[in-house]
């Protein structure tokens, strides 16, 4: 498996981290974005193995995603669990270990509210001691390290400063916060205060996550927390698949002297490589036009086209004719 790359300008340079997407950031993308922007990213974690009532069965049918060997070549994972349950998270995250992770991460901050009302993502941030029972059964027998993806609250955001003090009594890796509550979805804004006030609490590593689209939102997050150098891009890489290289170079398109059209250009490459490699993995016609869909409803705001020109994609009646509308649409771009 492919080790975590390290830099050692760590001091000047961010580290940037591929966020877990549900369907969006998996093998697949992880595969063809290391393939056209080699280094960007030191790391990706993967979308969740879920301990669905327990069952570790769930969690296994998603175990491809991050198998050692198929991952060769694509962004280093660290893989994520979303669970409550500790027999079955230490079952399958020693096994993880076992097969050449160093690390898990457990997912408390997923936001759907079909997760968060079983006490799961989310919906375990009101409830502290919950997250220390889980703690004090989890860590003393796990094989490798732990981190924790979280947000700061299930309904209020100071339910972050009830979780601070659990987390701090045991030894994580990391801890990634994306300032937003459960409740909020993926709408509203990032609550900085909130999670200006809770940082210095916090006695671990820390990473930011949440809306960074662009050059300008890592240089305020960054100007306003400087002592954070590890940052978790999401869909701000699927808006503009060039946007971490954006960040690692520090320069904006304008000032490297590239046109619009040429920024066009270079994702739509991008695009082209994702598509062909959608259409060779061996599913269905239905699953190549269902998960090319997906991808563009993100990614043709990275080109230079209109809303009507993209939505001649969504509305090819099958995968022909899906895969033939984008191909011109890419071959113009």
């Amino acid at each position: 498996m492919p080790e975590p790359r390290t830099d050692s300008t760590a001091d000047s340079s961010p580290r940037l981290i591929l966020a877990p997407m549900q369907g969006l950031t998996e093998l697949l993308f992880r595969r063809v974005y290391e393939q056209c922007f080699p280094g960007v990213f030191r790391l990706a974690v993967s979308p969740f193995l879920s301990l669905t009532h327990g069952n570790l069965a769930d969690a296994w049918k998603k175990i491809d995603d991050v198998l050692p060997e198929p991952n060769q070549g694509s962004i280093p994972v660290t893989p994520q669990i979303l669970g409550k349950e500790p027999e079955e998270f230490v079952a399958l995250a020693n096994r993880l270990y076992e097969i050449g992770y160093p690390e898990v991460n457990w997912n408390i901050g997923c936001p759907v509210r079909r997760v968060a009302a079983k006490h799961r993502g989310s919906g375990i941030l009101p409830y502290p001691g919950e997250v220390r029972a889980i703690l004090e059964h989890v860590v003393p027998r796990l094989k490798g390290t732990l981190s924790v993806k979280m947000r700061l609250g299930l309904r209020s955001p100071d339910e972050i400063f009830s979780i601070i003090p659990v987390l701090n009594d045991f030894p994580l890796a990391s801890v990634t916060v994306h300032p937003r509550t459960g409740k909020q979805q993926y709408g509203g804004q990032v609550d900085l205060d909130t999670f200006g006030r809770a940082l210095p609490l916090i006695h671990h590593h820390v990473i930011y996550n949440g809306d960074i689209h662009t050059l300008t939102d890592y240089r305020r997050i960054h100007c306003r927390f400087p002592q954070i150098n590890d940052f978790m891009l999401g869909r701000g890489v699927l808006y503009n698949p060039q946007l971490p290289l954006q960040i690692q170079l520090g320069i904006r398109n304008e000032e490297l002297g590239i046109s619009n059209s040429q920024f066009s250009t270079l994702n739509s490459q991008f695009i082209t490589a994702l598509v062909d490699a959608i259409y060779a993995s061996p599913t269905s016609d239905e699953a190549h036009m269902r998960k090319t869909k997906e991808y563009w409803c993100l990614l043709w705001r990275s080109l230079n086209i209109t809303q009507q020109q993209a939505s001649a994609v969504l509305h090819a009646p099958d995968a022909t004719q899906t895969r033939q509308v984008l191909e011109k649409i890419l071959s113009s771009a």
